[in-house]
């Protein structure tokens, strides 16, 4: 009989996690890793919910059975492919019929089946639960051009535990920040990716977080964790501006001109209108170093007063000219000092 289990058991239990609700849903919103196992597609759930509406349960099920009738030796071949080993973990929305019903279908086609108590509805309960529980945490701060993202990679390989929000969000959190990057998830699936990174930190160790400010190109923070980020200590790191510049070239120098030119436009406010016609026309004749350069003066700005509105002791490391392995090893040594 399959196994109906709270989040924390169900995510312990060994087997694919199918997603048995629609593909719309699946798209707004899932676990991460899970498998879009629809047993209705987008219209066909319509129409479901239409009939529930119009002419009650009894008639919505059955129009469900005539619907996915047909369907049943595709469900069990594709499982079998999925799950070789026939281990699966089942969820639908609410935990009620269609989870119930892919269950007993490939429970009955030779599968151990688990089943997640609630559904999507209750893992987003226990996602956004736990991101009220403390937990020790450095900020590692730097100017744009910094390699702050490649120190935190850096970091993690040498046993830290680290937290990577640009990455979680597909973007680097700046005007240019989506430039090569795959498109953002959901908001709301942002936060089931931070869940599932959150839920396996050791509360007594410390997580390294990049310094952000509340959004994340479309993507934002949650409140909890946020509030803990701006209360956390930060190392703020530094490097020449002539290795930042380096660096920013090296990351977008790939990048479509017209996609530069149109990240540069929507800081022109704030950089200013000089500034901002030098750095396109430097973009126009692929001078790429002498517009970040420029660009980088409303970034520095922006990023100094952003940091010093937290109002808490920031401990600064000279990275210039080290490697980010040799960056990660010494604002480690730095982090066992404060």
């Amino acid at each position: 009989m399959a196994k109906s289990l709270k989040p924390d058991a169900f995510f312990q239990t060994p087997g694919v996690i199918l997603d048995v609700r629609s593909p719309g849903e699946y798209a707004q919103g899932h676990i991460p890793g899970s498998v879009n196992f629809p047993l209705f597609n987008n219209d066909e759930r319509a129409l479901v919910g239409t009939c529930y509406k119009q002419k009650g349960k009894d008639q919505a099920v059955e129009l469900g059975l005539a619907i996915v009738g047909p369907k049943l030796a595709n469900f069990v071949a594709r499982a079998k492919v999925l799950a070789p080993e026939r281990q699966v973990r089942i969820h639908c929305w609410r935990g009620g019929m269609r989870s119930a019903a892919v269950g007993w279908l490939l429970e009955t086609a030779g599968f151990n089946v688990a089943l997640l108590i609630g559904g999507y509805k209750g893992f987003r309960r226990w996602a956004l639960s736990l991101f009220s529980i403390p937990q020790k945490m450095i900020i590692l701060g730097g100017m744009t051009g910094s390699g702050k993202t490649e120190i935190l990679t850096a970091l993690e390989n040498i046993g830290e535990q680290v937290l990577d929000l640009e990455a979680l969000a597909n973007h680097r959190g700046s005007s240019f920040g989506a430039l090569g990057q795959l498109p953002q998830p959901t908001n709301e699936q942002f936060w089931n990716a931070i869940a599932m990174e959150w839920a396996k930190f050791d509360r007594s160790q410390v997580l390294w977080v990049e310094a952000e400010s509340k959004r994340i190109g479309m993507c934002c923070i949650p409140q909890e964790i946020f509030e803990q980020m701006e209360r956390a200590k930060v190392i703020e790191i530094s490097r020449s501006r002539q290795e930042r510049v380096a660096f920013l070239v090296e990351i977008y120098g790939e990048a479509d001109i017209n996609d530069l030119i149109a990240a540069t436009e929507r800081i022109r406010r704030r950089l200013g209108g000089l500034r901002t016609q030098e750095a396109i026309n430097f973009l126009r004749e692929g001078n790429l170093a002498a517009a970040s350069d420029l660009i980088l003066y409303y970034y520095d700005k922006t990023y100094t007063y952003d940091l010093e509105k937290r109002g808490v002791s920031i401990h600064k490391v000279d990275v210039s000219g080290l490697s980010a392995v040799d960056a990660a090893v010494l604002v480690r040594e730095k982090s066992q000092e404060i």
